[in-house]
């Protein structure tokens, strides 16, 4: 496959174009140059019925001991800053909405939002004060626009939590298994996650390696919003 790509435009921030990261025999990966977000070229993104069909192949059983565990930390980081009975949005839940489940179980009220398994979009229009994405936003092919989109659903001094697989300098893109997720399409570093919360004049923390944390500041107290935890 030729190295001759030409630049391409950032689906995070839309401003810096991306010139080639990695490619394969199969698949080219760009970096962008503004934000360091890495992505798959669009041309090798799966069509809706092979994005589909790969996901009924997960089996995320709410009840899972084991998947809870997975999914504690961000359940922590969400319990130790807002109070229940909160309102939040679980988007990009799957079939198994776990951390719905151990969120309403702890006094939240929870909704849910999933592009193939619950897709009423009437609950985006909402007003929420915390939002979760659990292994979602790698799976993003327009990031920029739809993290706008929920971050503009949070309320003043809310929360959206994601969880994803960071890529660092040490990371072996090469043989990275988060890299093999044929749906895997968008890898977040520090670097991309800095430059989210500074564009949205966000407060950035992380209580995990792959949680994050962003707070949508207070209307009127934009100064210093950024910090890293």
């Amino acid at each position: 496959m030729s190295r001759n790509v030409s630049l391409t435009t950032c689906p995070l921030c839309t401003a810096g174009k991306g010139s080639v990261f990695y490619q394969d025999a199969e698949r080219i990966y760009f970096r962008c140059g503004s934000c360091a977000l890495v992505f798959l070229g669009s041309q090798f993104h799966l069509t809706v019925d092979r994005e589909k069909a790969h996901y009924d192949t997960h089996n995320n059983d709410p009840h899972d001991p084991r998947y809870r565990k997975f999914l504690q930390p961000l359940f922590d980081a969400m319990r130790a800053r807002v109070s229940p009975p909160a309102r939040g949005l679980d988007f990009g839940c799957g079939p198994g909405p776990a951390l719905a489940l151990m969120l309403r179980e702890a006094g939240y009220e929870m909704e849910l939002y999933d592009k193939y398994y619950m897709p009423d979009e009437s609950v985006l229009r909402g007003s929420y004060d915390f939002i979760t994405c659990s292994e979602v936003v790698e799976h993003l092919a327009s990031p920029g626009s739809v993290l706008r989109d929920l971050l503009q659903a949070i309320k003043p001094g809310g929360w959206l939590g994601i969880m994803t697989r960071m890529l660092s300098a040490e990371t072996d893109f090469a043989s990275w298994y988060y890299r093999r997720d044929p749906t895997h399409i968008s890898f977040y570093s520090r670097r991309s996650l800095r430059w989210l919360a500074g564009h949205h004049g966000c407060r950035l923390e992380y209580c995990a390696d792959d949680v994050a944390l962003l707070q949508k500041v207070q209307s009127g107290n934009t100064a210093n919003a950024l910090v890293i935890r």
